[in-house]
C-alpha cells in the first residue's frame, strides 16, 4: 500500500550512512555547556555523529548546539520514550530518533514527520511491530542482557529483512564480532563518551578514543 511505502522510505535515507560509520555515539549530556566540546571531539576524532538521550534536561538544546556548531554532524535523539519527547527531539532539528521499545504512537509521529526512527526491540513480536511500520532497521536493546550476538543470528534467520543496531553492553572488546554479522547495520556505544570523562572536560580523550574507535570498526 501507498502509506507503507511512505513509511518504509522513513529510514532510507539515513541508511547508507550508518552503514559506514558502523558506529553511534550515545551520549548522556548533564550541561548544555559541555556539548560543543564532545561534538568538537567526536569530529575531530572522526565519527561526525551523536545520539543524544533524552535522560537529562539538556538533552534538547545540546541537540541545537552540536548542529548549529557542526553542520556535517549527523545528531539524533535516543532514549525516546514518549511523543512528548519526540515532539522536542523535532523541535531541536534531531535527525533522527531512536527509543529503548517500540512506542506505536511515537513510530507513527516520526513516519507522519518523516522523522528516521529507529524502535527498540527484543523478541519476534517487537520486530513484527515494527515491520507493520515498514521498517528495515531496529535497535536491539539492551543487547547483551538479551543474548548478544546468539540472539541476534536467530531473529535474522527467522526475519532476513530486518537488519539490528545493538545497543547496550556493546564496547571495544566486542564490537567487531557484532558487525561481522551481516544482519547488523551499526552498533551504539558509549564507551568513548562516558559520563566521567564529560563530567571531567577530558574532550581530548575522548577524541583519542573515538579515533580508536574508528579505527577499529572499519578493520
Amino acid at each position: 500500500m501507498l502509506y507503507n511505502v511512505i513509511r518504509k522510505m522513513n529510514q532510507t535515507i539515513l541508511l547508507p550512512q550508518l552503514e559506514e560509520k558502523k558506529l553511534v555515539p550515545v551520549i548522556k549530556i548533564d550541561r548544555t555547556e559541555d556539548a560543543k566540546s564532545i561534538g568538537e571531539a567526536l569530529c575531530a576524532g572522526g565519527l561526525p555523529v551523536a545520539e543524544v538521550t533524552f535522560r537529562t534536561d539538556a538533552a534538547e538544546e545540546s541537540i541545537k548546539i552540536m548542529k548549529k556548531e557542526f553542520p556535517e554532524m549527523l545528531v539524533g535523539a535516543g532514549t525516546v520514550v514518549n511523543l512528548d519527547q519526540a515532539k522536542r527531539a523535532q523541535a531541536a532539528g534531531a535527525a533522527f530518533i531512536v527509543s529503548p521499545g517500540i512506542s506505536r504512537s511515537l513510530v507513527e509521529f516520526a513516519v507522519d514527520n518523516k522523522i528516521p526512527v529507529f524502535p527498540g526491540t527484543c523478541t519476534p513480536t517487537e520486530i513484527m511491530t515494527a515491520m507493520e511500520y515498514g521498517l528495515e532497521v531496529v535497535k536491539f536493546f539492551p543487547a547483551k542482557q538479551y543474548g548478544g550476538i546468539n540472539t541476534i543470528k536467530t531473529l535474522a534467520s527467522v526475519f532476513p529483512g530486518i537488519r539490528f543496531m545493538p545497543t547496550g553492553g556493546v564496547n571495544q572488546d566486542n564490537i567487531s564480532e557484532f558487525l561481522a554479522l551481516k544482519s547488523v547495520i551499526a552498533c551504539g556505544g558509549s564507551w568513548m563518551v562516558k559520563g566521567d570523562l564529560i563530567s571531567q572536560g577530558k574532550f581530548n580523550e575522548i577524541k583519542r578514543l573515538t579515533a580508536e574507535a574508528v579505527l577499529l570498526v572499519r578493520k
